[in-house]
């Protein structure tokens, strides 16, 4: 009993840090500057305090908004499509082939995970300016479509869970590797094709670093990027920066954080079901 007791009082310590600071996010945004600080932290202001936020960011840099959030979209579902088309085939190579350097392309997509994404940054951005990509769409989509941490699960999860015997009697029936790939690994592989699509897009969608050192118009940020240059314009945390014509607020900031995490959210809901099979399914070997 006292157990129990332990167990659910840590739980619920547990969901009040994760959740107050989500309440706060949710309710912010219908809160004034003043509501902010006068009123309770987990406390409703207005409905209308939230379209009075929404037109002060479509006041901002021209609506620039809008721009970020269109940009966040395109750059995260080319990301996500690249990625998935590269990984795929690449992680079922690797596990079913032999063939000279193979395990040197293992070797170095570890290390590539294990190297922070920030140290490869300025490596990047030296390869991109030479063919003259950098400040293009290209600058962030190309570098997220390559996806070490894909093709490693991509690797396990072939390498775990797809039948040889199956493999080894459609070559004995005809099958070529491609036909291979396409009728029989691929269309195993829907709950792996869905744990990747939700960690790219995820990965994608907050990406900050990568386009704050490639892009450099604004109007080509994408919303984590956008929401850096709304906290540059906020006085309450920015004083000595802050723009005095059209200053932001908390509140304004808080409903970008809420636009930022809706999607995130909700591909979370619909994908939960891919996740969960596509994390278990290279755990126990066929």
């Amino acid at each position: 009993m006292g157990g129990t007791v332990i167990r659910f009082v840590l739980l619920l310590i547990i969901a009040l840090f994760f959740g107050l600071p989500l309440l706060w996010l949710v309710l912010a945004p219908t809160k004034n500057e003043d509501q902010l600080y006068n009123l309770g932290s987990i406390s409703f202001g207005s409905w209308g305090r939230i379209g009075e936020a929404w037109d002060h960011l479509l006041g901002f840099n021209n609506a620039a908004i809008l721009s970020w959030i269109t940009n966040s979209i395109f750059y995260t579902l080319s990301s996500v499509i690249l990625s998935v088309i590269i990984v795929v085939p690449v992680g079922y190579v690797l596990a079913t082939m032999r063939f000279p350097g193979r395990g040197l392309i293992l070797t170095l997509t570890l290390i590539t995970m294990i190297v922070p994404a920030s140290a490869l940054v300025l490596p990047l951005f030296l390869e991109l300016s030479l063919v003259g990509l950098v400040d293009t769409p290209w600058a962030v989509i190309l570098p997220a479509a390559f996806f070490p941490f894909g093709v490693y699960l991509a690797f396990i999860y072939y390498a775990s869970s797809l039948p040889t015997d199956l493999l080894s009697a459609a070559k004995v029936d005809g099958c070529n590797e491609w036909q291979l790939f396409q009728q029989i690994a691929l269309p195993l592989a829907v709950p792996l094709l869905g744990l990747l699509a939700f960690l790219s897009f995820n990965a994608n969608w907050n990406n900050f670093f990568l386009p704050f050192v490639m892009l450099n118009q604004d109007t080509m940020y994408n919303l984590p990027v956008g929401l850096a240059t709304l906290a540059a314009n906020t006085p309450a945390l920015h004083p000595a920066f802050a723009q005095t014509d059209s200053p932001m607020i908390k509140g304004d900031l808080a409903l970008v954080g809420l636009i930022m995490s809706i999607p995130v959210a909700l591909v979370f809901i619909f994908a939960q079901r891919f996740i969960v099979s596509g994390s278990l399914a290279g755990s126990v070997k066929e």
